[in-house]
C-alpha cells in the first residue's frame, strides 16, 4: 500500500481546557499519512483515481474551524475517522501539534493511527 501525506496542515480553531483558551482561536498543526492505492491514478495520469490532497486538506481544516473541542485527542481522533470514512482511506497515521501550548517546549501534541495498511 502506497501512503499519500500532507505535512503541517496549518489550522486555527478554538480548543482547549481552560476557559481563557475557549475564547481565542489558535493555531494546529496537522500531518497526516494516509494509506492509498496510488497504482490507478499513476497508470492512468488521472485526478479522479488519485487522493486528492486539496481535498482532503479542506475537509480537515473546514472541520477543525467547525468544530470545537477541549482536548487535542479528541481532535484527532476525529479528523482519523472523518478521513477514513469521507475517503475511503483504510489506514490513517494523524499527529496533532498544538505550538506555543508549555512554555518551555515549541509544540505538544498527540500521534494516532487507525485502520489497517
Amino acid at each position: 500500500m502506497d501512503i499519500v501525506f500532507i505535512n503541517q496542515l496549518e489550522v486555527i480553531t478554538t480548543i482547549g481546557v481552560y476557559d481563557w483558551e475557549k475564547s481565542l482561536q489558535q493555531k494546529l498543526y496537522f500531518d497526516l499519512e494516509m494509506a492509498f492505492d496510488n497504482k490507478p491514478a499513476a497508470a492512468s495520469d488521472d485526478i479522479n483515481l488519485a487522493l486528492n490532497y486539496f481535498s482532503v486538506s479542506e475537509k480537515v481544516s473546514q472541520f477543525a474551524q467547525n468544530h470545537q473541542f477541549e482536548l487535542i485527542e479528541t481532535m484527532a481522533e476525529s479528523v482519523a475517522a472523518l478521513i477514513m470514512k469521507e475517503f475511503s482511506v483504510p489506514w490513517i497515521k494523524v499527529t496533532l501539534h498544538k505550538p506555543g501550548a508549555l512554555p518551555k517546549a515549541q509544540s505538544l501534541g498527540v500521534q494516532i493511527e487507525r485502520g489497517h495498511r
